[in-house]
């Protein structure tokens, strides 16, 4: 394998608006629109050059948000900073910031359509 396992990820909504408020207040980022026949797709910004994948929220007809098997954890400097600003945007913190040990520390929580995603963070 030339370079890390994952390229991209989906996290699919019902609500877009809804789900864009959220991920853009917890995590103080700009989604753009990403144009796609009949999908509508928001990604997350990416830098073709630096480490991580990229991403989108997704709202596509027939493919509900929610209960599903996937965890994306996104990059924090310090995750219970953006822990603390999930009940404010809709979400519900499953977890408080943990110890994983020599990795670091990560959070869990619960996005307006029902999606658990983590929070990572080295400290």
């Amino acid at each position: 394998m030339r370079s890390n396992p994952v390229c991209w990820f989906e996290i699919y909504v019902q609500d877009m608006p809804r789900a864009k408020a959220f991920y853009e207040g917890v995590l103080e980022v700009k989604l753009d629109n990403l144009p796609s026949p009949g999908i509508e797709m928001w990604a997350f910004g990416m830098e073709q050059d630096k480490a991580g994948s990229g991403g989108a929220l997704v709202h596509m007809p027939g493919y509900p948000s929610g209960g599903n098997s996937t965890l994306v954890y996104f990059a924090c400097e310090d995750c219970a900073v953006e822990e603390s600003r999930v009940a404010k945007f809709g979400g519900k913190v499953d977890r408080s910031k943990m110890s994983i040990g020599e990795y670091g520390f990560i959070s869990l929580a619960v996005d307006t359509e029902g999606n658990m995603i983590g929070l990572y963070s080295q400290k």
